[in-house]
């Protein structure tokens, strides 16, 4: 367990579970302090009596006295009070992820949007196994939504584009995520075989989260820690984490499993960045490294044109000098150029990409 203290600040509390109400605590942490926040309120599902399967067996449904509220009205106060204290916490670039059921989630996305939050997406999660309806009077409930917002309209916030692409084998990330329930392995019990706790959430749900709107390092908070996903993600993608959770039982299962979690090494915790997050690179500066020389002739890739470099990492060719970018859409009637795509040069008798020379100098800043 460690802290963290700015001079003359307080300390956070990192990688602790604290107890208490999430209200409470959140309001007695720094302000401007946590990268992200990801909450799994109470979903206030509103059950009415016993759930029974077609064996006549009885479901094991959400019936804790932490998921009851007498009203709409005393559940949307509950929420506009812990989203204020969350919204004190979030640092000016950070954001807010909040899950929930058809029961919640349009009162919560509600109450975000007037505590100042922006929303940014809505995702469903989409499961692969849900329980089945087994009163048969109604759909599936096969998903759940997550509210993905930023601070406020405008503000800055992380979205590792490139790292969700590759998870997803090349193609852009959707917001409808397919991912199973917890079940098997991954499903927490107790001491006496039961489920540890009724809307546990699966690890893969949270990765994805993670790796997407968070980087190494980062402060995620919870406020509704349960028994630990966040934490536990958090831990082996080597994010710092804080816990709240007012229940013991749930406190000491999270404990527990967190303890047990390694973090990954610094290389696997790497994942792909934008190209445009990459170390700007001049084209003079190949020139000034005598990889490319003055005088030498560059090819479009499509072989059509060509032009000299000069002295000052500009070219010239068809009558028209300038950068490789201005000189490469000239010559192809086009609007704009990139020049690092456009642009090779030969050795040897082979055809070379000019990027390829930027790419070396970028691995030497890295």
């Amino acid at each position: 367990m460690t802290t963290t203290t700015k001079k003359g600040a307080k300390a956070l509390p990192l990688n602790r579970i604290l107890s208490g109400d999430c209200i409470d605590v959140m309001n007695s942490l720094p302000e401007a302090s946590v990268d992200l926040i990801f909450a799994d309120p109470p979903y206030n599902l509103q059950l009415k009596g016993q759930l029974h399967r077609p064996d006549n067996s009885q479901v094991d449904a959400v019936d804790d006295h932490w998921d009851q509220f007498s009203s709409f009205a005393v559940y949307d106060q509950f929420t506009r009070e812990w989203l204020k204290a969350a919204h004190r916490l979030l640092k000016p670039n950070g954001a807010i992820w909040v899950i929930g059921s058809y029961h919640n989630i349009f009162r919560v996305g509600s109450a975000l949007q007037d505590a100042g939050y922006w929303i940014l997406n809505d995702v469903v999660w989409r499961k692969s196994n849900p329980m089945p309806n087994f009163r048969g009077k109604r759909f599936t409930n096969a998903h759940e939504t997550m509210i993905w917002a930023s601070k406020r309209e405008g503000a800055k916030y992380t979205f590792n584009y490139e790292a969700l692409k590759a998870l997803n084998e090349g193609v852009q990330m959707r917001s409808d995520w397919v991912l199973p329930i917890c079940t098997g392995h991954e499903r927490l019990k107790d001491e006496n075989g039961d489920k540890a706790h009724p809307t546990q959430k699966p690890e893969s749900l949270l990765h994805r989260v993670l790796i997407g709107s968070t980087n190494p390092g980062d402060v995620i908070l919870d406020p509704f820690f349960g028994t630990g996903t966040t934490g536990a993600v958090a831990k082996m993608l080597g994010r710092e984490f804080i816990g709240i959770e007012r229940e013991e039982s749930y406190r000491k299962v999270a404990e527990k499993r967190i303890s047990k979690v390694r973090k990954f090494d610094r290389e696997a915790l790497e994942v792909s960045a934008s190209k445009r997050a990459e170390p700007r690179v001049p084209f003079g500066q190949l020139v000034e490294r005598g990889m490319l020389r003055p005088g030498e002739e560059l090819y479009s890739m499509n072989q059509r044109h060509k032009a000299k470099v000069r002295a000052d990492g500009t070219l010239v060719g068809d009558n028209v000098k300038g950068s490789i970018h201005q000189v490469g859409a000239h010559l192809e009637n086009a609007p704009s150029c990139n020049g690092w795509t456009y642009w090779c040069f030969k050795r040897d008798g082979k055809t070379v990409p000019i990027d390829v020379l930027r790419q070396q100098i970028r691995a030497e800043m890295n």
